[in-house]
């Protein structure tokens, strides 16, 4: 079999399937065999936050937006664990590359640049949806929080995991070290995180910073959750879905870029 017949049987077509499948297996592979701090440790941290908030304040708490204080709060510490967890997927995992020097095993292959952003992605989403499912059974089991509509809930995971699986490969990329990386988690997205409603309602915030909770895309993936879990929201869920699919064409666009040229990959 000639060289382009060869080529033309691996890629399908115009699409290397096989070689983003490999990569995105790679990529599960490579938190699921350190699943004891990839998995087990954001759980038990998202155990520690709705234990902590049940016996400090669960009892003496009212409603929050007519639902129980615990029931509000499960749906913003399980969406902040999956965005925390999708972007340290695909970050962790480019920053290791370039300090280790392997890099080039990732680049050397026949990938085209969506491919190897979708082959990332996928190892993102997959860390999401296994951190989302896990904590919503735990919320569910032990806290009775309702799932009133899981299409909306799943559709708000996936895509908030998939524009935070994007910032950290623009992160990944654009670190040197892991000093760099830890400052742009440390100092952009758990601040983000943490300020975009998790803990609370954002209709309680003065105005000035309740407009500009409205300009944290993380608001909006918290607020699309919690609409798919228990029903409410800040705000119109359809609106948020718009939002979060502009700030991912945004995100993957940026990605898509650096990869197609190498920035900060080749040299």
């Amino acid at each position: 079999m000639s060289e382009q017949k060869q080529m033309g049987v691996r890629r399908f077509g115009a699409v290397n399937w096989l070689g983003t499948y490999t990569l995105i297996r790679r990529e599960v592979l490579r938190f699921m065999n350190v699943w004891s701090q990839t998995i087990m440790g954001p759980l038990v941290n998202a155990g520690l936050f709705l234990l902590i908030f049940t016996i400090a304040i669960g009892p003496r708490r009212g409603d929050v937006m007519g639902v129980p204080f615990m029931e509000f709060l499960a749906p913003g510490i399980l969406t902040m664990t999956v965005i925390q967890n999708a972007f340290a997927n695909t970050s962790s995992s480019l920053a290791s590359a370039k300090v280790g020097g392997n890099i080039v095993d990732t680049l050397m292959p026949p990938l085209s640049a969506a491919e190897l952003l979708v082959g990332y992605l996928g190892g993102a989403v997959a860390r999401g949806l296994i951190v989302a499912a896990a904590i919503t059974l735990g919320a569910v089991v032990f806290i009775g929080m309702p799932v009133e509509h899981p299409i909306w809930a799943l559709t708000f995971v996936v895509l908030g995991s998939i524009v935070m699986g994007g910032l950290g490969m623009i992160g990944g990329i654009f670190a040197n070290k892991f000093d760099q990386l830890s400052a742009m988690t440390n100092f952009i997205i758990t601040p983000l995180a943490f300020l975009s409603g998790t803990f609370y309602s954002i209709d309680a915030l003065p105005p000035l910073l309740r407009t500009l909770s409205h300009w944290n895309p993380f608001f909006y993936i918290i607020d699309g959750v919690r609409f798919g879990t228990i029903g409410v929201s800040d705000s119109n869920p359809w609106l948020g879905l718009g939002v979060i699919l502009f700030t991912a064409a945004i995100v993957l666009g940026i990605v898509w870029r650096w990869l197609k040229i190498g920035y900060r990959l080749k040299t």
